[in-house]
């Protein structure tokens, strides 16, 4: 079918990052049989059950036709029910097998989150992150630790009081500080 025919599900609740999305695209364009083993289905309205995300790379690597599967006559209950379905894995991968007979380059390549040897990671991702923003917050909204020394007949005491006022909300080290400021004053 022409693919300017074809209406994406609006209500379609899967999405795609952008890494994942650029990955399909490459899929569909190195090895656009997929599509037709597993072709875009679609309503009697032409709107997309499933496929939405094959459709959008498919748009994006330039292709004019795909091939889709009209689902008949079901009901919108079963029209939700079967966008989900579609999207469920319900098995999970043996990772031993994996990671022991198959080339984990390949399988990143082809969609898969796999290990990677860290020369390979695409740290590009987290460029949108502002560490140092959020660090900063981190750091004037925290509190921070001094470390303060106890003879060893006394430790468990001290850390049972510690314990104890922590636990009912008082702040432990204003009350420290309030103690080392008085006796710094005499």
């Amino acid at each position: 079918m022409k693919i300017n025919k074809l209406q994406p599900n609006e209500s379609n609740p899967r999405i795609i990052k952008s890494e994942k999305f650029k990955k399909l695209v490459q899929s569909i364009k190195d090895f656009p049989q997929m599509l037709e083993l597993r072709p875009i289905v679609i309503d009697e309205d032409n709107v997309i059950l499933g496929g939405n995300m094959r459709y959008r790379a498919c748009v994006e690597a330039g292709l004019k036709e795909v091939p889709v599967k009209i689902a008949k006559g079901l009901t919108e209950e079963q029209k939700q029910e079967f966008i989900v379905k579609d999207n469920v894995g319900f098995g999970e991968w043996d990772w031993a097998i994996l990671g022991n007979e198959w080339n984990n380059i390949k399988l990143g390549e082809w969609g898969l989150d796999v290990w990677q040897p860290e020369k390979e990671v695409d740290y590009s991702v987290l460029d949108d992150l502002n560490f140092e923003e959020e660090l900063e917050d981190k750091m004037t909204s925290s509190k921070r630790a001094i470390q303060i020394e106890f003879n060893k007949d006394d430790y468990e005491e001290a850390y049972n009081l510690l314990s104890n006022f922590r636990n009912k909300g008082i702040d432990v080290g204003s009350m420290v500080l309030e103690k080392l400021r008085y006796e710094n004053e005499k």
